[in-house]
């Protein structure tokens, strides 16, 4: 196949998005292969396919369609010196980043993010093969499940700047200990050309410290008056913080649209890598202050009869369980009602996982959560030991099904929230609609 022809168009691999000026990859699914579709693709305009086998379509039959989209992305790379790459990681807040770091560089020129949570061996090459003559900025969010996948992602990219935003829990049963997870997030950032430019978060013990004695740049983030850029004047409106980004190009006022107190930590990231870049700090203050959530099912508001429901149910590690209880808390404060927590379990947590979620659960009586809701698990609950004599007054509810969960919604009342959070395989997102509808139908 002729790479150069190849890469003037824009690849998919799901058959239903496909439409003029794309191409079509057929990648092997879980049940089936996507060559079953790839005649459903050329009919909705895809101009070629990439199989496995003579489908008799026009395109190109290879041994593994999913290598020959990771070559096609190697030599679209080495084409596009044009444009500047930009490498996320961390354990929790990359989508978020990505999708705010695409918002702030859109101010200075066409600006290329990934779809969805495009972190891994497809979604990297994917977004790479989006970028043309006219993008200047690309930028590439990198997830991993072992060691050595960030490392070859960025071999892949080659991005001139990495982000790396904080070592947490997620996925600490593939790793074995967060000390591994830190040494996988690192990769990034080792892998960074010489003149590469690390952006680094402050939020736990590891990331700090990462390329110290590589002799490339360095900046970090968070809220210590140390940081390169930081956030000062922080407070909360609603759910919503408010603070002046301070740099040293100056200061300049934000007002975020996205809900939680962790989203402070990804808007700082972005305006690093933005300020970075050359992008004024007023210009990327007030983009900051303009962006809103574009992906699904992250920290998601739905008001119905005055029932305020969070829908964050995309996934769940210690970390963000911890940062929503917070912002739920928060919320129900301010409007005067009562808590409630529709958890389901958290995954890959490996040993800890008894520990981190009993952790949590104890956190939610801590915080003052009114009611938690453990939903297809009882691991928040077991050996909580809550003393109602000491002040323990949170209720606790175990249900083993998203049906028994739901008979808890009538007892929801107007001014409460209610946050619905579990890692993706719960699918608790299911639930979340569930819940919306019944009180639908209470006001209808």
């Amino acid at each position: 196949m002729d790479p150069t022809y190849l890469i003037t168009e824009i690849p998919e691999i799901d058959s239903r998005k496909v439409e003029e000026g794309t191409f079509f990859v057929a990648l092997a699914g879980e049940r089936v292969h996507g060559n079953i579709y790839a005649a459903q693709a050329i009919a909705n305009g895809a101009t070629f396919v990439i199989t496995t086998a003579d489908m008799g379509l026009p395109g190109f039959v290879v041994k593994d369609s999913a290598v020959a989209l990771v070559k096609l992305s190697e030599y679209a790379r080495s084409r596009l010196d044009h444009c500047l790459f930009i490498g996320i990681t961390g354990s929790h807040g990359k989508t978020t980043t990505k999708d705010l770091l695409g918002h702030i560089l859109s101010v200075g020129g066409e600006c290329i993010v990934p779809q969805g949570s495009f972190n891994n061996e497809i979604g990297v090459p994917l977004t790479i093969l989006r970028v043309k003559e006219s993008t200047k900025y690309c930028v590439v969010e990198m997830g991993a499940r072992h060691l050595g996948d960030i490392e070859r992602l960025t071999i892949l990219a080659k991005p001139h700047i990495g982000i790396v935003l904080v070592v947490g829990s997620a996925h600490i049963g593939e790793f074995g200990s967060r000390a591994g997870i830190a040494q996988t997030k690192a990769e990034l950032i080792n892998a960074l050309p010489d003149d590469g430019v690390a952006i680094l978060g402050t939020y736990d013990p590891y990331t700090p410290h990462m390329g110290e004695g590589s002799g490339r740049k360095r900046l970090t983030f968070g809220e210590r008056a140390d940081c390169d850029v930081r956030a000062a004047d922080l407070e909360f409106r609603e759910g919503y913080a408010h603070f002046d980004l301070v740099a040293q190009s100056g200061r300049a006022p934000v007002s975020l649209r996205l809900l939680g107190a962790h989203q402070v930590a990804n808007a700082l990231a972005a305006a690093a890598a933005a300020l970075e870049v050359g992008i004024p700090i007023d210009s990327v203050a007030a983009a900051l202050s303009t962006a809103e959530a574009s992906s699904k099912w992250r920290m998601e508001l739905h008001e119905v009869n005055e029932k305020l429901l969070i829908n964050d149910s995309y996934n769940a590690n210690p970390e963000s369980v911890s940062a929503a209880l917070r912002t739920l808390v928060l919320l129900t404060q301010e409007r005067g009602g009562s808590s409630w927590a529709f958890l389901g379990k958290m995954h890959e947590l490996g040993e800890s996982e008894s520990a981190d979620h009993l952790g949590i659960g104890r956190l939610a009586s801590e915080l003052g959560v009114d009611h938690l809701v453990s939903v297809g698990t009882d691991l928040y609950l077991l050996d909580l030991g809550l003393d109602p004599e000491a002040g323990d007054e949170m209720s606790t509810y175990f249900f083993l099904t998203q049906e028994e969960a739901l008979s808890m919604a009538k007892f929801v009342e107007p001014g409460d929230v209610v946050l619905v959070k579990a890692s993706r395989a719960e699918h608790l997102d299911e639930l979340s609609e569930k819940i919306l509808a019944t009180w639908q139908t209470v006001v209808e």
